[in-house]
């Protein structure tokens, strides 16, 4: 018996007790077969058999048998769904509408967002008639499932009298369809006397809370038929209630209209507060709350590097796989790579087979390993053109050129059918508007994209073209994951690409020339590269606060502020990647700030007329911050100048001038500051005023040098020999 009260006991004896006083064939069929006390315990007995047959069969998540080691009860995993009105297909949209509106959220996902999210079992509770719709793995089975679990409790949130019972679509296999046979073979199983008489007295009575999963998972060749005998079905029982689940690719494909008097929802993704609260869920055990797995992976998704797997998460199918991969390694793995490809071959192929599915005819010859090839091919050439939305006839024709190029490609298949397949079976390609397609993650379009330049070795065509191009990031950092052996390869290609941003500007190099010569002899407390683009961070740290002083001046003064505060990020990057102390001890500190953003704004403050601003608190602040960094940089620069700067430093930070004073005096301020670390750096303004066009060059520079060494962290494998020889390289003229 399940550990709370169920409400089947009382339904199932007034069922019996209503038909026997209204007599007829079922009612006569009640009364031979209630005529004794026996009967009645044996009707008490097949209720709790009921419902322990519902939780064993119905209510034990399981998934991915591979990584996942036992079954977890529904109730402790299950996170409430949020519904949609299922209208956003009806809208005929323009290509470049979407590509706009998508452009201005500035958000990863291209799942819709729009509209008035409900929560779900309220409304399952409310329609007496619900089509359940969504993609693979959105969670429609769960649902069901939960719906039923909730109206054979007691106080469950269903709030109706009735009985759940769940009937999986796919089992209805033979040419003859029977539902109401289905349903007696339900009873009967857990022994309720005269099962078949129980099941025409509840279905007369509207007691039966039907519930129908996997439309989609009908054979083809069964399909309409099984509609076709539902719809009569409900028709002739229309007092019960009905809740069916069926993929949005599949509905919607059928040919006509069916299933009239539903009402359809569509089940969202996951938001944010859905994604924490199934990690929180997973996570629960004893060991789990007391180490604070749920908040550190929760705090792990939330970081930048972490986007694109976090959009992953929006679906529940590959969210539980990434908590499966994180309950067992306690990390996400730095090779994102095997971890999408393996959320591909989920949808892929793993899927469907461990829910037993009879795929369509086409797919009879048109295998994963193909499949995942052609889905390559589009997604690299959509990403090449900066396309993240295609027409329907377009794909169909891509599609159609991609089968009449390929030896071993079934000949019966065409563009049209494959297309419909895929939509129907993976979900990966995705209908937004109408006839309007894309991929369901834009993480899966950037791992295939990948895929594809690697398997076709357009590697040193993509690195010319793109490497400076972020919408290419995460691609390159796929492609360094992919690369095996050859990673090594990748990460040369970056670096000859990398020279040429900086050749010709005479400045850059000198400036490069000094990082080395400034660090060359100081101590081996951090990597010489590390050094080196510390070094570099704080010269540039300058460079942003002249920029940032003027740049109010000009449109071109502003344009160099912002390019110089990209620059300063990567050189800042760059340490970090490179040097794990550095990070400990000079970039990151309990007031999240660092020495070269530091020293940047405090003298930015000071010259842009600081007295005028209300934070002139925070400015003083940060100045007495600049006062002690000097030691961190000791262990970075030979020069012997740094020696006094602690005690120089301290002297003005306890200068600053009071908010109340005139410009003029945080303007000498700000002066003395800045020649105070010029001097100790050796360099003086003009090193590090650069042009507008220079700032862009070294900008160029620095980004693919980090992407460089981030790709290094993404690649399965580099020689460490080879490593050596390359890094020892980079900063460097």
């Amino acid at each position: 018996m399940a550990f709370w009260e169920s409400a089947i006991s009382g339904i199932a004896v007034t069922i019996v007790e209503q038909s026997i006083k209204a007599g007829g064939w079922v009612g006569n069929q009640m009364k031979k077969a209630y005529q004794d006390t026996q009967q009645w315990q044996r009707l008490d007995q097949a209720n709790k058999d009921y419902v322990q047959r519902y939780e064993k069969r119905h209510c034990q998540v399981k998934m991915m048998p591979g990584l996942m080691k036992e079954p977890l009860p529904l109730e402790d995993i299950y996170t409430a769904v949020k519904l949609l009105d299922d209208d956003s297909i009806g809208a005929f949209i323009r290509v470049d509408d979407l590509e706009e509106t998508y452009r201005a959220k500035g958000r990863r996902s291209f799942g819709r967002d729009e509209g008035e999210r409900q929560d779900g079992i309220p409304v399952a509770n409310a329609e007496p008639y619900l089509m359940v719709l969504g993609g693979p793995g959105i969670g429609k089975s769960t649902f069901l499932r939960k719906i039923g679990l909730e109206a054979l409790k007691k106080d469950g949130q269903i709030k109706r009298d009735c009985i759940p019972v769940l009937i999986e679509l796919k089992e209805l296999r033979d040419e003859t369809v029977d539902l109401k046979q289905k349903l007696v073979a339900e009873f009967e199983t857990c022994g309720f006397p005269a099962a078949a008489a129980f099941t025409a007295a509840s279905l007369e009575q509207g007691k039966l809370l039907v519930l129908l999963d996997g439309l989609d998972e009908v054979p083809t060749r069964n399909l309409n038929t099984v509609i076709e005998h539902i719809e009569d079905f409900v028709d002739a029982h229309d007092q019960n209630t009905f809740v069916a689940s069926c993929r949005i690719a599949a509905y919607r494909g059928s040919q006509g209209t069916f299933f009239q008097r539903f009402t359809d929802v569509t089940l969202a993704e996951f938001d944010d507060e859905q994604i924490e609260q199934f990690i929180r869920r997973w996570f629960r055990s004893e060991l789990d709350q007391q180490t604070g797995t749920a908040d550190k992976y929760w705090e792990l998704l939330q970081k930048d590097e972490n986007q694109a797997t976090k959009e992953l998460a929006q679906t529940p199918l590959l969210l539980t796989f990434l908590c499966l991969v994180y309950d067992r390694q306690q990390m996400l793995p730095t090779q994102r790579s095997t971890l999408y490809g393996k959320a591909l071959d989920i949808l892929l192929s793993e899927w469907s087979a461990q829910k037993r599915l009879e795929h369509d005819p086409i797919y009879e010859g048109f295998h994963p390993d193909l499949e995942k090839v052609l889905l390559a091919q589009i997604a690299y050439d959509s990403f090449k053109q900066d396309q993240l939305f295609f027409l329907k006839d377009d794909i169909t024709r891509r599609i159609g050129e991609f089968l009449a190029d390929t030896l071993d490609a079934p000949k019966h298949l065409d563009g049209a059918a494959v297309l419909s397949a895929i939509e129907r079976q993976q979900g990966i390609l995705v209908e937004r508007a109408t006839d309007i397609y894309s991929f369901s993650h834009l993480t899966l379009q950037e791992y295939l994209t990948a895929f594809h330049i690697v398997e076709a070795r357009l590697e040193a065509e993509v690195i010319k073209q793109h490497l400076t191009d972020e919408r290419w990031r995460e691609v390159f950092l796929l492609m360094s994951g992919l690369s095996g052996n050859r990673a090594i390869d990748l990460l040369q290609g970056l670096y000859s690409q990398s020279q040429t941003y900086r050749q010709g500007y005479l400045r850059l190099g000198q400036l490069l020339q000094w990082t080395s010569d400034s660090t060359a002899g100081s101590g081996n407390m951090y990597l010489p590269l590390a050094k080196r683009a510390s070094a570099l961070a704080t010269a540039i740290s300058f460079t942003f606060a002249f920029a940032s002083a003027i740049a109010r001046n000009s449109d071109s003064d502003s344009a160099i502020s912002f390019a110089s505060a990209s620059v300063l990020d990567s050189a800042i990057s760059i340490a970090r990647n490179s040097d794990s102390t550095i990070i400990r001890n000079i970039f990151d500190d309990p007031f999240e700030s660092d020495i070269a953003n530091d020293i940047a704004f405090t003298i930015a403050f000071g010259v842009a007329n600081a007295s005028t601003n209300p934070r002139t608190s925070a400015r003083a602040r940060i100045s007495a911050r600049v006062s002690n960094v000097a030691n961190d940089l000791e262990h970075i620069f030979e020069s012997p100048k740094f020696a006094d700067l602690p005690a120089q430093s301290k002297q003005l930070s306890d200068q600053v001038p009071d908010e109340k004073d005139a410009p003029e005096a945080w303007q000498a301020w700000a002066d003395e500051l800045e020649a105070l670390w010029l001097d100790a750096l050796d360099l003086d303004r003009a090193d590090l005023t650069f042009t507008q066009e220079e700032t862009e060059a070294l900008r160029d520079y620095l980004y693919a040098t980090e992407l460089l060494i981030c790709c290094k962290d993404a690649a399965v494998r580099i020689p460490k020999q080879a490593w050596a020889e390359l890094e020892a390289r980079l900063l460097m003229v």
